[in-house]
């Protein structure tokens, strides 16, 4: 019973890829019926009775009650929902980053579903789903006013069903049916090489379980290979585990330097600190883009306050919010934001981003394909920032893909380093 107590924080943009979660405070236990506004519970119970009693159909008394919360969670922020109970054994099955499901990263943008990125090596990117599609139904049924809790349930399932998706793309005249067999899909986090002779690549695209032990271990191997600088790779990566950002972030910086601290309405204050046991320190760049979001940002804000890389790309995704997963009697769950992250500095991201020391874009070669940016400000009942007005600008693209040699932002942070190694080999002046 103690277990179903136990709250977590959930750090990330829904994904049908896994997601994370790190442990909380707050309980069913601590709920109280009693206090301001409980009044007008009566209006809801006069309606439910209403119902039951001369709907057209036979409804059960679940399916209205668990109607009325998702209803009360979609009219909050677009983070806080909720969770029926498969539903929430799904959310605990992707911190484990295998699950069953069809590999697509997914938001919300004027109440449609849009792919934010497949990922690789799973039925969605083999039949060749792309970043900036709309899914406009899954197997029969419009994914319109759906939410994004149903829609990522509709299209999990046990490996080697399918479901069949409707995609709308810029420049299509109308819509596609993509049938995908549904995979095991287990996302490696990590990789790394070798680059340029002794540059290490990393590419983490989120932050699971054992991202920081993958990472630490390809960090070794790059050591073997005589490191000599690091570029560290966070574009599309959407988050993920709390804790794992700051195992992350302590492999690059020194014990007891401060992450993250949260913040709730009530100015309760919480501070994440490194606690590492090696703390790499070659020269170091930190790629980052619109869909670089949640622990991501937390990563790319800790290096960049504490300089100690350089952050290259364009401006993040802007998810400063933290939610709170709170396990409920019958087996689901209640996601609520219950605060804001901010970086050491104490710089809120929300709707802002983290912005690059170096803000440079990629570019769409040979008539190459765009899709629309989708940030945090995008999103529908998004909370503001207390920081910063944030003001609406002009539509954003970018690339479909990129080619690793058109790619401008790894090219030009590779030619920094090149740039750092040679003026720091320069003799001293006598």
């Amino acid at each position: 019973m103690a277990g179903r107590r136990v709250a977590v924080i959930w750090m990330l943009i829904f994904v049908i890829a896994a997601t994370g979660i790190s442990i909380g405070r707050l309980s069913v236990s601590s709920v109280s019926a009693a206090g301001e506004g409980y009044e007008e519970l009566r209006a809801f119970t006069e309606v439910m009775s209403m119902v039951k009693k001369h709907y057209v159909e036979d409804v059960k008394s679940k399916d209205l009650i668990y109607g009325a919360i998702k209803g009360m969670l979609n009219s909050l922020d677009p983070h806080s929902s909720f969770m029926p109970p498969d539903a929430y054994k799904d959310m605990q099955v992707e911190t484990k980053g295998e699950f069953g499901g069809l590999g697509i990263q997914v938001g919300i943008k004027d109440k449609v579903i849009v792919v934010i990125a497949p990922i690789e090596d799973t039925p969605a990117f083999r039949a060749g789903i792309k970043a900036g599609d709309k899914i406009v139904s899954i197997g029969k049924e419009s994914t319109k006013d759906m939410t994004l809790q149903d829609a990522v349930s509709k299209m999990r399932g046990a490996p080697k069903t399918s479901v069949t998706i409707g995609i709308m793309r810029e420049g299509w005249e109308a819509a596609k049916d993509f049938t995908l067999v549904r995979d095991i899909i287990k996302v490696k986090s990590v990789k790394a090489k070798m680059i340029e002779g002794t540059i290490g690549y990393i590419k983490i695209s989120q932050f699971q379980e054992q991202t920081s032990a993958d990472l630490a271990a390809a960090l070794r191997k790059l050591q073997d290979e005589k490191l000599s600088a690091i570029i560290l790779d966070l574009r599309n990566n959407p988050g993920g585990l709390l804790n794992s950002s700051i195992e992350v972030s302590g492999q690059f910086l020194p014990k007891g330097k401060l992450v993250v601290y949260t913040k709730t309405r009530s100015g309760e204050k919480s501070e994440f600190l490194t606690d590492g046991e090696r703390n790499y320190q070659q020269p170091m760049i930190v790629l980052v883009n619109q869909g670089s979001a949640s622990a991501s940002e937390i990563v790319a804000g800790a290096l960049k306050d504490w300089n100690r890389a350089v952050i290259l790309g364009t401006q993040t995704f802007g998810k400063g919010s933290v939610q709170t997963v709170i396990p409920l009697s019958d087996g689901a769950g209640l996601r609520l934001t219950t605060a804001k992250y901010y970086t050491p500095k104490g710089t809120s991201i929300q709707n802002t981003g983290i912005l690059p020391d170096i803000v440079l874009k990629l570019e769409s070669k040979n008539g190459a394909k765009e899709h629309p940016v989708l940030r945090e400000k995008d999103l529908a009942r998004h909370l503001k920032n207390e920081q910063s007005d944030t003001k609406p600008e002009e539509a954003e693209t970018v690339p479909l893909e990129v080619d690793e040699k058109d790619d401008l932002q790894l090219q030009r942070a590779i030619d920094i380093l090149k740039t750092w190694n040679i003026f720091k080999g320069l003799p001293k002046a006598s």
